[in-house]
């Protein structure tokens, strides 16, 4: 759809009105696309999260054109979701925008006074340390007013995020009541300790004691990285990548020396490997 002025001739100026109407368009059961018609919350829910990953990849790879794009993209599932809700008669892409700017501005007491003005710069309200206590403030009555079967002590995180990341919001949350270790090094303790249970559940445990093992190791080492002040998803997409790096460029040494994956053993695969970590870390061992 290309944006236009009202009289009808093309216009480089792009409203989001153009993009709900585009929308509204693809949603429409006689000149619509079938698929769009077709879809609903569910359906359409694992392209919302996938394009938040590609959002968040663009950044990764420091691509701001890409960035451009897989900006758009995400916010076409905003639009996607409204549209189906307004269809609905729940609520619209406007009620979307007030809802979270009305959120903003009480969840930021330290820029804004409760009409919406700003407050001058030097206010008390801004200091780091009163700002995060706002910040824990507000969300703890926002949690209290949600109906009873949302309201527990960890409510609030969503199920729908990556595992990692909601096992550290998870612990996050119930280090706010007190629950937690003391320093990194009892974390340290405690994954040590989650190893070796591991290890007894393959020896003598089923595969579901094994499984439930395994979480619970992979739990604490996302407290662990919460303590270092590390994003534990952050550091698994770093580790995928440098894996996925080394594991190319064995490929290809290897291929330089006249053999395939396929053709190879471990033993030469190994040599390839040890040959690739000491190029890229100038001798050193990680």
């Amino acid at each position: 759809m290309e944006p236009s002025s009202r009289d009808g001739t093309r216009s480089d100026v792009v409203r989001i009105e153009d993009l709900l109407a585009l929308m509204a368009t693809l949603r429409d059961p006689e000149v619509g696309c079938p698929w769009d018609v077709a879809q609903d919350f569910a359906s359409i829910s694992p392209y919302t999260v996938e394009e938040a990953y590609e959002v968040a990849d663009a950044i990764a790879r420091g691509d701001v054109a890409d960035l451009r794009d897989e900006l758009g993209d995400l916010l076409l599932q905003v639009v996607f979701h409204a549209r189906i809700a307004e269809e609905a008669g729940l609520f619209a892409f406007p009620d979307v925008v007030r809802a979270v700017v009305e959120k903003m501005v009480r969840r930021h007491p330290h820029v804004f006074a409760p009409d919406g003005a700003l407050l001058p710069a030097g206010s008390p309200r801004r200091e780091p340390e009163a700002v995060a206590a706002q910040w824990e403030a507000i969300k703890a009555e926002e949690r209290r007013a949600k109906p009873p079967a949302e309201a527990g002590p960890l409510a609030g995180i969503p199920l729908a995020l990556p595992a990692l990341t909601r096992a550290q919001k998870i612990s996050a949350k119930a280090a706010t009541y007190g629950f937690d270790w003391p320093d990194p090094d009892q974390v340290v303790l405690k994954v040590r300790e989650e190893i070796d249970e591991v290890a007894d559940a393959m020896a003598n445990g089923t595969p579901t004691a094994v499984a439930e093992e395994i979480g619970d190791l992979l739990f604490s080492v996302a407290n662990l990285a919460r303590h270092l002040g590390i994003d534990p998803e952050y550091s698994l997409r770093e580790g995928n990548m440098k894996f996925t790096r080394r594991f190319d460029a064995m490929a290809a040494t290897l291929a330089a020396e006249g053999r395939g994956l396929a053709d190879s053993d471990l033993d030469a695969m190994e040599a390839a490997w040890r040959a690739v970590k000491l190029s890229e870390t100038g001798g050193a061992s990680r």
